[in-house]
């Protein structure tokens, strides 16, 4: 393995161009070779302005660079699938932006294919996994010091009516649910550290999207609830909240936190609130140089494919429960 990893991005995505392209740049281990666009001129203008070395007019040319053994894939829902398996094909390691594709039998045609390919990784983009905070959290919870985990409420919203934006477009796998409740699912299943076994929902659907702009759920684990919403037609706003028998940990900012600042969480035992504090780090420039180690050292990936294909299966409950107006057991 090369002392960095040769980078290609499937697409010009705002989170690509906001967050992925200078986490790669700034990362220990990560090299951008390369970004694609179906608009070449996109392509170009992007790779001027981030100092990109080369540019392509379609994804299958990105995908045949030799050079390149990563890719970054910020396409709309509906193609992750499809890209990460040609990105397979192709040789390269894969790191996918959540949600991984449009349902759970997507995530297994990944996983078959992926079998095919023992010596690549892929890997769920679930950044908020790699910051300190999340980490910390995970180590208070084991160690008992909030007691018993008892109950997760979480929350995550911001509004956006823009008919032509992806999050309005169902066939693009549109909606609150798979934007950004899947930050709340994917965090229950962390920190319960498995499924739940009943899954209640309910969610308001928009007239003409015919998509989901809030989902209210309930998660119910062997030994605790997670409670949450999504929406995006509220006011822009972030929540968690885990309480156990004997103490409680809240987030400042548990999805998003600022990179420029320090973050914090709080944690309440004996009516005595406690602010924990960690260095400013961005967790995308953690995400890579993690992937890049795990490629490098052949290791297991803190995200599996079976915990995406976990994740997955409880959002395909959670629109089953929503539409059925029933309770869906495991």
């Amino acid at each position: 393995m090369e002392s960095k990893l040769n980078w290609g991005i499937l697409g010009t995505a705002t989170i690509a161009k906001n967050q992925i392209i200078l986490a790669i740049k700034n990362s220990k281990y990560g090299n951008l070779s390369a970004i694609a666009s179906r608009n070449i001129n996109e392509a170009k203008k992007v790779s001027i302005e981030y100092d990109i070395q080369k540019y392509y007019g379609s994804y299958e040319e990105l995908l045949s660079d030799k050079e390149i053994n990563a890719i970054y894939i910020p396409l709309p829902n509906h193609l992750h699938i499809s890209y990460a398996i040609k990105s397979l094909e192709n040789g390269k390691n894969v790191l996918v932006e959540k949600p991984i594709g449009l349902n759970s039998s997507e995530v297994k045609e990944l996983i078959t294919t992926s079998k095919r390919f023992p010596k690549l990784k892929i890997m769920e983009a679930f950044m908020y996994r790699f910051h300190p905070q999340w980490i910390k959290t995970k180590e208070i919870i084991q160690r008992g010091e909030i007691g018993i985990l008892k109950l997760i409420q979480s929350s995550f919203s911001f509004f956006d009516d823009n008919p032509s934006s992806i999050v309005n477009k169902k066939e693009f796998g549109g909606g609150s649910l798979m934007d950004i409740g899947c930050y709340p699912v994917s965090l229950s299943n962390f920190i319960f550290g498995n499924l739940p076994k009943t899954i209640y929902a309910t969610n308001e659907l928009h007239s003409k999207f015919n998509i989901d702009i809030s989902t209210t759920c309930i998660l119910e684990y062997e030994n605790g609830l997670s409670q949450f919403f999504s929406s995006i037609q509220m006011e822009e706003h972030q929540n968690v909240k885990i309480f156990g028998t004997e103490g409680m940990i809240e987030f400042e900012l548990p999805f998003n936190p600022h990179k420029d600042k320090i973050s914090q969480i709080f944690l309440t035992k004996n009516n005595i609130k406690q602010k924990i504090e960690f260095d400013i780090c961005d967790q995308y420039e953690i995400q890579i140089d993690h992937f890049y180690e795990a490629v490098l050292k052949n290791k297991s990936l803190p995200i599996t494919l079976v915990d995406s294909l976990n994740n997955m299966i409880v959002i395909d409950k959670i629109f089953e429960s929503a539409k059925s107006g029933k309770r869906i057991f495991l």
